[in-house]
């Protein structure tokens, strides 16, 4: 498999043989207004730049996956250069009928058994957050990909560390997990997505892992850098295990 870190959370995972769009978001630097009542009220998302072209994203995508409807995961750009006719999953029949009214006629929710391509695709279970902002927050999913001739792969979405996530991990043992690692917050209610502790239970609970950190410096409401993170890292000695790509960078796995 390869997996390519865009920006934020969006990714392209080819695996299996077919290649997988991963919450595209794809307007230019600074087109929207910043979160609220968050850091950077001076900086429009995303924050950085797509590190190619829209055209070089799309091209050959045979399906894409939207964990949620977050503007930072599925963006009006992105439902604008879609193909309407590319398969699209997403997470409950609520999120497919807002994308089918967004002009997509090929949507299915995922499920814990969906096949797609002859590639087992497992929706899992995610908070996005903890305590009262889940409200807030809303259904977020992750999911796991398996195939016969691929290591498996976990790509978390956006969640905190929680007893579901290491139960996808028991039940699934993946080779592979991306997980949003930003610790994205508002200035109430705490983290909407994985902090450094977060990552390194992560970590714990499969070592033999290689981990991969996605949704860094992207959009305004970050409270972990990079820089920060990779000293973590380097402490805990695992940043061999838990890699921080740049956007554009790909790690054939």
């Amino acid at each position: 498999m390869n997996i390519k870190q865009i920006r934020n959370a969006t990714l392209i995972v080819e695996y299996a043989g077919k290649k997988f769009l991963i919450d595209p978001m794809l307007a230019e630097k600074g087109t929207y207004p910043p979160f609220p009542n968050s850091l950077r009220q001076d900086q429009f998302n995303p924050l950085v730049s797509l590190p190619t072209s829209i055209e070089n994203i799309i091209h050959d995508i045979d399906a894409v996956i939207v964990t949620h409807l977050h503007l930072d995961h599925f963006d009006d750009v992105a439902k604008e250069v879609l193909p309407k006719d590319i398969k699209m999953f997403v997470q409950n029949e609520e999120d497919a009928a807002e994308v089918r009214n967004a002009g997509f006629q090929n949507v299915d929710a995922l499920q814990e058994d969906t096949v797609f391509e002859g590639i087992q695709l497992i929706k899992t279970k995610g908070e996005h957050g903890r305590g009262e902002i889940l409200k807030l927050a809303g259904l977020v999913c992750g999911v796991v990909f398996k195939h016969s001739n691929e290591k498996t792969l976990y790509v978390a979405g956006d969640t905190v560390w929680y007893d579901a996530v290491q139960e996808v991990i028991d039940t699934n043992k993946p080779e592979i997990i991306v997980v949003n690692g930003g610790n994205n917050q508002f200035f109430e209610g705490g983290s909407l997505i994985m902090g450094k502790e977060d990552i390194y239970q992560v970590y714990k609970s499969a070592p033999n892992a290689q981990i991969i950190v996605s949704h860094m410096e992207a959009v305004n409401h970050w409270t972990l850098s990079k820089k920060e993170l990779k000293s973590f890292l380097d402490e805990k000695g695992i940043s061999s295990t838990v890699l921080i790509p740049d956007d554009g960078e790909s790690y054939s796995l």
